[in-house]
């Protein structure tokens, strides 16, 4: 029997993911990480080694943009890891005007919602045979301000928008991470795997990486100790890992405290949660993406 856990995460070249796949190395924890740069894997994982020595870390590349990548890095992990302890879907980013993938997605939609769908979708036969397997999705309290919810045109509109408004954008993919979380644990249970989702706070490292003041901002920020990134690591590894969590699944949980969060509507709407799912899981079939 292998005397380490498995844990794939996405977007752990920088910011949370980054952290939080240091935090479960020192716990002695194999990664499986997604990278889109060889460059930033090769840095992530000295950082990785100078906190955690005898870590072991793979790398999967690939584009998460894309949902043809996504299959790939998919297929791939699945060969090389039938079982999987843990997902921990963190990747994400704000974008502040639109642009259009090379498969016709809105980017935001694409790299936030979508693409975790997928991986987990693609993942979910790994997962189930570890037996005691976790999902954790990281959302947002930007959830709350999203907008109005229309599916499923939401998942293919690519109108134009400004750096003002795509904060109504950046929080719809959050809500839906959340609807996503509630169904996929409903139809999870008594699979042995538990899916929750989390509000990992405001962090520096979520300032956007367009924004170009956002590195100066951060310090600025850091040196009055706001946003601080550690408290977003803590509740990911913690739903990751703590005892506490296991038997929960569905649920949204806080920064901090931990405790579960009633998430806007229609985030815990069962019928729009399982009309998502319907609408998603139609959407990536027609484009060929899953069977």
């Amino acid at each position: 029997m292998e005397a380490y856990q498995i844990g794939v995460i996405t977007g752990a070249t920088s910011g949370l993911g980054q952290l939080a796949a240091i935090e479960l190395a020192k716990r002695g924890m194999k990664l499986v990480l997604t990278a889109r740069s060889k460059e930033r894997a090769v840095a992530t994982r000295n950082r990785i080694k100078d906190v955690a020595p005898s870590a072991i870390v793979d790398f999967f590349y690939g584009d998460l943009s894309l949902m043809a990548d996504v299959k790939r890095i998919g297929s791939e992990i699945n060969t090389a890891y039938p079982k999987i302890d843990v997902l921990i879907n963190n990747a994400g980013l704000h974008g502040f005007e639109q642009r259009i993938t090379k498969e016709g997605f809105p980017e935001m939609i694409a790299v936030n919602y979508l693409a975790p769908w997928l991986l987990t979708h693609l993942l979910l036969d790994s997962l189930m045979e570890s037996k005691n397997a976790r999902i954790v999705n990281v959302a947002s309290e930007a959830s709350r301000k999203h907008g109005r919810l229309s599916l499923p045109e939401d998942l293919t509109d690519t109108s134009e928008f400004t750096a003002k408004g795509s904060s109504l954008i950046y929080g719809k993919t959050k809500l839906l991470n959340i609807m996503f979380t509630g169904e996929l644990g409903r139809r999870l249970e008594g699979k042995g795997v538990a899916v929750n989702a989390l509000n990992p706070g405001f962090n520096v490292t979520g300032l956007g990486r367009e924004l170009g003041f956002s590195s100066v901002l951060a310090k600025i920020l850091n040196a009055f100790h706001v946003g601080d990134p550690r408290k977003g690591t803590d509740i990911i590894v913690r739903l990751a890992t703590d005892p506490q969590y296991q038997e929960v699944t569905g649920g949204y949980f806080n920064v901090g405290s931990g405790k579960r969060i009633v998430p806007i509507y229609p985030g815990g709407d069962i019928k729009m949660q399982n009309h998502l799912w319907d609408v998603t899981q139609k959407l990536l079939h027609e484009n060929g993406f899953i069977n």
